[in-house]
């Protein structure tokens, strides 16, 4: 049986209507569908730093200029202004006992600010994923991908040379053959239900439940509880995180009014009621947090998810591999979600630049093993959560490795930050396993001390410092200062600056 198409993707959100379009790039037929219909409610809407160069990359690499606007807020507005986004200049915490309203101090004891760019104009975004996966769909028909939405598909059959698919497509028949199939239908996704896969989900995460809707007429934090000094950007125009003893919640801010909010906790004890309900007793809990909801009111039904985190058994095979957003699904935390699928999408877009029959085996790995990193560190952070402190220090792996694998992308180097979270760096990886290790067996000075001289050969921002009180600028100043590290020239390092729009000063 000949082969309709050269590649069928299955799940027609940003990362599925992505990777099509690079295939349609590399010469190769694509076929994406997509089980819904445009635009739909979906939440992971939070990018950063390094996912915006990787998105940057393969627009350069792939030759997709209309996604270049979309790595930067100042482009994304100039060239998408009906678009809706957010701004996102960095990470804010704040830290919450409950029943106890949220009270500033002069040394910022209770909050930690992280930015991730200088300015507004090269800051990263929030995207309002159903018209931000709405755009990226219609760029790939528009790119000559053949388009389904509203298909139901039967599980696979495998051929020696193909795959077909068949199932319905609003109501009627549909089938395709393809050289290869893809799956970036999500957690729990066609793939994983069609192979009958396992759940592996870590056992710690199968306690983590979620409760999220979008708003509109939310207060601004900032606003009700202005801190003391000047922080290094509104802590508002970044990824908000309100943290406790069992969890912690996310606002995200999108530009036409809405917002998007929701928490991941591990409660003591079983729960009941509806979504609504718990989403109201959880503001009870928390009286700073409930004010700054007053007056606001969900768009949308509240969502409750009992096990949030999620983790196939399997994610690759014969003719077949999952994107990371269907491998597996950690937590919206330090928003490595992003990230970890863009990284995906370009390790299958260069097997896809191969004449020969790709070989997923590495890929699978290597998808697993940032997988199950992401899990570890996740895992450490919810078991120090009630000792803000190493809360805080420990966050200070996950910046020094992201901001050490963006710069070192942007001088040209990537071979030097090999892996996610430099896993496979042997002077860094090893270290951030034994920290990981050692917060979930005791948390405190200990873990801290060992935190800290891990970070510091690798510090290019500026962290953990004393001086700055927990609020971390995004200076030039810190990088020339810290150059050495990286191995990097002055001068390579006011190129960098200039190419990427940041104030050299």
């Amino acid at each position: 049986m000949s082969s309709d198409f050269d590649l069928a993707l299955v799940g027609g959100g940003f990362a599925g209507s992505l990777l099509a379009q690079i295939a349609r790039r590399l010469g190769l037929r694509v076929a994406l569908i997509e089980r819904g219909r445009h635009p739909r409610f979906v939440i992971g809407e939070s990018s950063t730093p390094i996912a915006n160069l990787l998105l940057e990359q393969l627009a350069e690499r792939y030759d997709l200029p209309h996604l270049k606007p979309l790595c930067k807020w100042g482009s994304w507005q100039s060239a998408y202004p009906h678009l809706p986004c957010g701004l996102k200049r960095g990470f804010s915490f704040y830290r919450h006992d409950a029943g106890q309203p949220w009270a500033p101090d002069p040394s910022h004891g209770r909050e930690l600010l992280v930015a991730a760019s200088p300015s507004d104009a090269i800051a990263d975004t929030h995207w309002y994923r159903p018209d931000f996966d709405t755009f990226l769909f219609a760029e790939a028909a528009r790119l000559g991908v053949d388009v389904w939405e509203e298909t139901e598909l039967a599980p696979p059959e495998f051929g020696p040379s193909h795959v077909r698919l068949t199932g319905r497509h609003r109501g009627g028949p549909f089938q395709c053959t393809a050289r290869l199939l893809i799956d970036a239908s999500g957690a729990h996704g066609y793939l994983h239900r069609a192979l009958s896969l396992a759940d592996v989900t870590p056992i710690e995460h199968r306690r983590t439940e979620s409760v999220f809707s979008h708003f509109r007429d939310v207060p601004r934090w900032d606003g009700i509880h202005p801190t003391m000094g000047t922080p290094p950007f509104a802590p508002d125009d970044a990824a908000l995180h309100h943290v406790f003893e069992d969890g912690w919640m996310w606002v995200l801010r999108f530009n036409h009014g809405i917002t998007s909010a929701g928490y991941a906790r591990r409660p003591v004890r079983p729960e009941t009621g509806t979504a609504a309900e718990r989403w109201s007793a959880f503001l009870r809990r928390h009286p700073s947090v409930a004010q700054a909801f007053e007056g606001s009111q969900p768009i949308r039904p509240f969502t409750h998810v009992p096990q949030l985190p999620f983790r196939t058994s399997r994610c690759t095979g014969p003719r077949w591999a999952m994107l990371p957003v269907a491998a597996g699904f950690v937590d919206p935390l330090l928003s490595t979600g992003f990230p970890l699928t863009l990284l995906g999408i370009e390790r299958i877009a260069r097997l896809l630049e191969s004449e020969r029959e790709p070989d997923f085996t590495e890929y699978g790995h290597a998808t697993f093993a940032d997988l199950d990193l992401t899990f570890d560190l996740v895992s450490a952070l919810y078991r120090v959560m009630p000792d803000f402190e190493t809360f805080r220090e420990l966050t200070m792996l996950y910046f020094t490795a992201a901001i050490y694998s963006e710069t070192a992308r942007r001088l040209g180097r990537p071979s030097t930050a090999p892996g996610f979270l430099l896993r496979e760096h042997a002077g860094f990886g090893p270290g951030l396993r034994e920290c990981l290790a050692l917060a979930g067996r005791q948390p405190g000075p200990e873990v801290r001390d060992a935190i800290r001289a891990l970070v510091e050969p690798f510090n290019l921002g500026g962290l953990c410092r004393p001086a700055k009180q927990h609020w971390y600028g995004c200076e030039a100043s810190d990088l020339y200062e810290s150059a050495p590290k990286i191995g990097a020239s002055r001068e390579e390092i006011t190129a960098m600056l200039r190419r990427t729009g940041f104030e050299a000063g």
